[in-house]
């Protein structure tokens, strides 16, 4: 546990557990920490496991909040109060109900007082417009020491940062290109889905990533040696793109434009650029070339693999791997689209099956699937 604290892999603000098993204990590693981790640690096997936070940190929330705001105020609004958050770098994103808007600088306040390793604290107002770009206001920061949650200097509020993930540095910015830091568990299980696609192939897979943002899921795959032959990157943001070009001259250690401007073969192994994802099928430069296919659009996954399939080589089993927003009701329903929107399934691996990965709202939930595809 020293160890790991040390070298900064493990995992803040969550706790060690005892595994169902009853024999083990697993201690929670920090993205930042690489996928093979390195002697002495290497003697220990790793597994995806949904994290158990500590609950000192949650209680230091409260109690900060409660000396803030009183213990009646917390009880008048119950489960309204913004318990939940997400980590981006040393950013915090919260979300405040308009009910308790009054309350916003006392809650950013003992966010920070909670957390003292983060800068800034977000209040996440939704998504906006075609891209889908989350609005983010600073509520909150940490100014030469001092919190403040009125009049933020600009100086304190950029919202560009790099997260760590897999063993990856990965730049971005929220405001622009927003990727949740806390789907890396579904990136680290696309990585596992792609290395039984890689023994499948007994080759480096081909895979097309149409609505990559800044390049998370490619960030995991890269990092895994010769798993990735040629890749397809692709937004319809440009400042996505521009965000992705930055990450990709990093992880490639190639020479990757500065600019976004429309998809091209940047390299021979590397076709990247602005796009529509729906018209890629349009280039037949392109199309029937992809062993896997992500479709990371959850609000409109089912609606787009009709675009998605031509890209698809089939001249081999291939795999399309995508995420979901539906209803728990619905998601019979959902499982019976998506089989219809695809070609042949391929014999002797699972049917597609959507999985509830978290909550999305009260009522919606956050699925993930991958469909193995048969050749034709």
């Amino acid at each position: 546990m020293t160890l790991l604290r040390d070298t900064g892999w493990l995992a803040p603000g969550m706790r060690v557990f005892s595994h169902e098993d009853g024999e083990h204990r697993l201690v929670p590693l920090d993205p930042a920490a690489p996928i093979k981790m390195p002697s002495p640690f290497d003697v220990h096997e790793i597994i995806l496991h949904e994290g158990l936070s500590d609950s000192r940190v949650d209680s230091d929330w409260w109690n900060h909040l409660s000396l803030l705001v009183g213990k009646e105020e917390i009880e008048a609004f119950g489960e309204d109060w913004p318990s939940s958050h997400e980590f981006i770098s040393d950013m915090m994103v919260v979300r405040i109900e308009d009910s308790l808007e009054k309350y916003t600088h006392q809650i950013a306040e003992a966010k920070l007082r909670a957390h003292p390793h983060i800068r800034l604290v977000l209040n996440d107002e939704g998504v906006q417009g075609e891209l889908r770009i989350r609005e983010l206001s600073p509520i909150g920061a940490r100014v030469e020491g001092k919190i403040v949650t009125d009049s933020i200097p600009e100086s304190a509020i950029s919202t560009r940062v790099l997260v760590r993930e897999s063993g990856r540095a990965i730049a971005c910015d929220p405001n622009k290109a927003y990727f949740s830091t806390k789907l890396q568990s579904e990136r680290l299980e696309t990585l596992s889905l792609s290395k039984e696609l890689r023994g499948v192939l007994d080759r480096p897979i081909n895979v097309c990533d149409p609505f990559c943002g800044v390049g998370p899921a490619l960030a995991t795959l890269l990092s895994e040696p010769d798993l990735v032959g040629n890749a397809l990157a692709s937004d319809l943001n440009p400042e996505a793109v521009r965000l992705l070009l930055d990450n990709l001259r990093r992880w490639d250690r190639r020479d990757y434009p500065t600019e976004p401007s429309p998809i091209s073969r940047i390299f021979e192994d590397r076709v990247v650029g602005i796009a529509d994802a729906t018209r890629l099928r349009e280039d037949n430069s392109l199309v029937g070339c992809w062993d896997l296919v992500i479709v990371n659009l959850p609000h409109r996954t089912i609606e787009m693999l009709p675009s998605m399939v031509p890209l698809l080589d089939r001249s081999n089993p291939s795999m399309v791997r995508g995420r979901v927003i539906v209803s728990e009701s619905e998601i019979g329903d959902a499982n019976e689209e998506i089989k219809c929107a695809l070609p042949i399934l391929l014999h002797g691996f699972p049917e597609p099956s959507l999985r509830i990965k978290r909550d999305y709202s009260s009522t919606l939930r956050l699925c993930s699937f991958e469909a193995w595809i048969a050749p034709e």
